[in-house]
C-alpha cells in the first residue's frame, strides 16, 4: 500500500517525495493498493516516479494528511567546528550529498553564506538546506556531468518549505535509489562532496556507523555508496564526521576514536575506502596512507584526554611509529 498524489489526466499516480525503494517493491508485489493524498507534492523525474492506473488493484481515498515535518536539529559546538573544516575542502562546481542532522545543516548554512558557485546536487535524501542553496543562487548544476541542471534525489524529508519547492518543479529529478546510490553513477560527476557521520573509527581507520557493539542503532543507508562514489569521482572527497567523544550511559566520557571497534560493531565503511575523517579537533586524509600513518593521523584529531592511551594501544598493536623518527 503506497501513498500517492491524485491521478493525472493520463492515468498516472505520482509517488511524491518517496521514490527510493518504492518502484522495486511495487514490481515485486502481487497486490498493489494506492492511498491518494492530495497534500503530497507532485515530484517530477528522473525515472520510476509514477505508476499507471492499469498496474493498480485498488485505490483508497485517504485523509489527505499533511506530510511529516522534520524538526530542525539544534547544532552543537562541535558541529560548527567540523563544518568549518569541511568548508575549506569545497570548491566551485562541487556536487553535494548532504544527509540528515545538525552538522549537514550547518554545512549548508555555511555554503549559503560563502561565495561558492555553480554547485550541483546528487543525493539520496533531499533536505531543506538544498532549497536554501538553490534560492541563494549557488546551486544550478551547470558543471554536472550527468543530469546537468537537475537536483537529483531519491527521497525527501524536511519541512513544508521543501515539499512546496518540489511540487511540479522541473529543477528536481526523482529517481529510485538504485540510480542515485549507484557508486558508478555518483562517480560520473566531478568533485563529489559526500558528508556522512559515524559512531566509531578504529586506529586501522575502519568506520562503524550502524551499531554500538551488538546494539543496533541505524541502517547502512547510502553512506558506503556515496563514500565509494566520492572516492572514484575526479576531485571527489568523502567525509566521515563525528565528535571526538561521547558520554556513555553512566555519564563517563568515551573516545569515538578507538584502538579496535567495540565487539559486535558493524563495519560500515572498510578502511580501504575511507578518505577523510573529521572531528572538532581537525581533519585528516587517509587515502594512500600506511597503517601506522593512519593511526598517527587519527590520534592527532582524537580528544587530547585520550591521545596518550591511544598511542599506547597503537604501540601494543605494532602500528605506532612517529613520523619524525622515520627516514624520508
Amino acid at each position: 500500500m503506497v501513498a500517492v498524489t491524485p491521478m493525472d489526466a493520463k492515468g498516472f499516480f505520482n509517488l511524491g517525495p518517496t521514490n527510493s525503494v518504492t518502484p522495486a517493491y511495487l514490481n515485486k508485489s502481487k497486490l498493489i493498493i494506492l492511498e491518494v493524498n492530495s497534500s503530497a507534492p507532485h515530484c517530477l523525474g528522473g525515472n520510476s516516479e509514477n505508476i499507471h492506473i492499469n498496474d493498480v488493484d485498488y485505490v483508497v481515498e485517504g485523509d489527505n494528511y499533511s506530510l511529516i515535518n522534520l524538526p530542525t536539529a539544534k547544532p552543537k559546538p562541535f558541529d560548527y567546528q567540523i563544518a568549518d573544516y569541511i568548508m575549506n575542502e569545497i570548491e566551485d562546481g562541487a556536487c553535494l550529498q548532504m544527509g540528515i542532522g545538525s552538522m549537514p545543516n550547518v554545512v549548508g548554512a555555511n555554503i549559503a553564506k560563502s561565495d561558492l558557485k555553480e554547485l550541483g546536487i546528487h543525493t539520496e535524501m533531499l533536505v531543506d538546506s538544498c532549497v536554501e542553496l538553490y534560492e541563494a543562487g549557488q546551486v544550478n548544476g551547470s558543471r554536472k556531468s550527468i543530469d546537468r541542471g537537475k537536483m537529483v534525489y531519491s527521497f525527501a524529508l524536511g519541512t513544508d518549505k521543501l515539499y512546496k519547492f518540489m511540487d511540479n518543479n522541473p529543477i528536481c529529478a526523482s529517481y529510485p535509489v538504485s540510480y542515485t546510490n549507484d557508486p558508478r553513477m555518483i562517480a560520473l560527476n566531478d568533485k563529489v562532496i559526500a558528508v556522512n557521520s559515524a559512531l566509531e573509527v578504529d586506529l586501522l581507520s575502519q568506520v562503524s556507523s550502524e551499531s554500538s557493539g551488538y546494539r543496533h542503532i541505524s541502517g547502512t543507508g547510502g553512506q558506503l555508496d556515496f563514500i565509494m562514489g566520492a572516492f572514484a569521482s575526479h576531485g571527489g572527497k568523502g567525509f566521515i564526521c563525528m565528535s571526538s567523544t561521547h558520554e556513555d550511559k553512566e555519564g563517563k566520557l568515551r573516545s569515538r576514536i578507538v584502538p579496535n571497534l567495540s565487539v559486535g560493531s558493524v563495519v560500515t565503511v572498510p578502511r580501504s575506502m575511507v578518505q577523510y575523517v573529521v572531528t572538532e579537533n581537525g581533519i585528516v586524509q587517509m587515502k594512500g596512507k600506511s597503517t601506522w600513518k593512519r593511526a598517527e593521523a587519527l590520534i592527532s584529531i582524537a580528544h587530547p584526554q585520550f591521545q596518550d592511551e591511544l598511542i599506547k594501544a597503537a604501540q601494543e598493536m605494532k602500528i605506532w611509529v612517529r613520523s619524525n623518527q622515520i627516514e624520508p
